[in-house]
């Protein structure tokens, strides 16, 4: 059996920046909880995406739910939320008893449709805040979605977890909404194992979080607590990890963007695939790189000839409007994120990945069609 190749997994530098920074939290006895890997973290990741602040946590559903809470989310209010994404998104909409609406996709982006969300605005004119996500690396359409936001007044918060190192008009994905949130989970472009960040330009906001995200522990000699809290941050030795992935980050988004292309003009002459869309306003960092099939070819076709030779390769995400537990919750449209789910591919996308291994990958594509 060939080696595996998979669709993408941690990549720590070849300099050994991660060591470096968890050998000093070693070195310093700062093991847990907190310590300076987690406020070097917050500064430099907020300082390379022009955030005026960050706070470091568990995860980044995490982070969206200090957001939701940030935002003044509560029981019985509305949140729209694209449906074409990762239940992680939809999750902590629940968690405040909240009531999720389901927005679905533009073609152009894959993201949120710009016109559905207006149609939920006049369906919905009270909810409290809207959930934009970046799917896959590619920046949604942010100038109309914020245009629209701003004439309702509502919060934005922005779930760029797969989205760290993606620009939109030459500013950084997570930093145009009142909340920006990234991932570090094992797949993402960076990883510290698993953790979040929560970014925003309202630093009282942002220290409200920490303070939450801290078991609300208030400034007294003993345990007082004033407010809920929840144990939400995240560890000095994984945050060391974490810096040591920033200093790797652009490595990463240009691999990405290596593996895409390679893909593309390698199967460019099957005309019932088409690769997610890039628009001119768009830098994404290509996370994984995904087709959809137009023709007799199915996913599943793809994804068990891939698993046949010991590659991994997966659905598009599933639509939160189709799945069991969000079923019972309102939804704008579907038929996009329906189509896209039906057909498409993530393909094989780790940085570790070498034109060997895409070539593999390649040759086993190219028998599903050729056979």
């Amino acid at each position: 059996m060939n080696d595996k190749i998979f669709l993408s997994s941690p990549h720590m530098s070849d300099e050994g920046y991660e060591k470096d920074y968890v050998q000093q939290a070693f070195d310093t006895n700062w093991i847990a909880p907190l310590g300076e890997n987690v406020n070097g973290f917050e500064r430099e990741l907020a300082a390379m995406v022009g955030s005026k602040d960050a706070a470091a946590l568990s995860s980044g559903t995490a982070a969206i739910h200090l957001a939701l809470k940030a935002a003044g989310v509560g029981e019985g209010d509305v949140v729209f939320c694209p449906t074409l994404t990762f239940s992680a998104t939809a999750n902590p909409i629940i968690y405040q008893n909240a009531t999720p609406v389901f927005i679905d996709s533009d073609e152009k982006t894959w993201n949120m449709d710009p016109e559905a969300l207006k149609e939920a605005f006049e369906k919905y004119p009270e909810v409290k805040a809207v959930i934009v996500v970046h799917l896959y690396g590619l920046s949604a359409n942010m100038d109309q979605i914020m245009k629209i936001c701003e004439e309702y007044d509502v919060a934005v918060i922005e779930d760029a977890a797969e989205s760290l190192g993606t620009y939109y008009k030459g500013k950084h994905t997570g930093t145009f909404g009142d909340y920006g949130v990234f991932s570090f989970n094992g797949n993402k472009i960076i990883t510290t194992s698993g953790g979040g960040m929560l970014i925003s330009d309202d630093e009282e906001r942002v220290a409200k979080a920490r303070f939450w995200a801290t078991q609300s522990r208030d400034q007294a000699r003993h345990y007082e607590h004033s407010e809920l809290g929840f144990n939400y941050r995240m560890s000095n030795v994984v945050a060391g990890v974490g810096r040591g992935q920033l200093k790797v980050l652009q490595d990463r988004v240009e691999k990405k963007r290596y593996i895409f292309n390679y893909y593309k003009k390698a199967l460019e002459k099957f005309e019932d695939i088409t690769f997610m869309p890039m628009n001119s306003w768009d830098e994404p960092n290509c996370w994984l790189t995904v087709m959809t099939l137009n023709g007799s070819v199915r996913p599943l076709d793809v994804i068990t000839a891939l698993e046949n030779e010991n590659i991994e390769a997966r659905p598009i995400w599933k639509p939160m409007h189709l799945q069991p537990f969000f079923e019972q919750y309102p939804s704008i449209g579907g038929e996009v994120s329906e189509g896209l789910f039906n057909n498409g591919v993530c393909l094989p996308s780790d940085t570790k990945i070498t034109d060997e291994d895409l070539e593999r990958v390649v040759k086993t594509l190219k028998k599903v069609w050729l056979h």
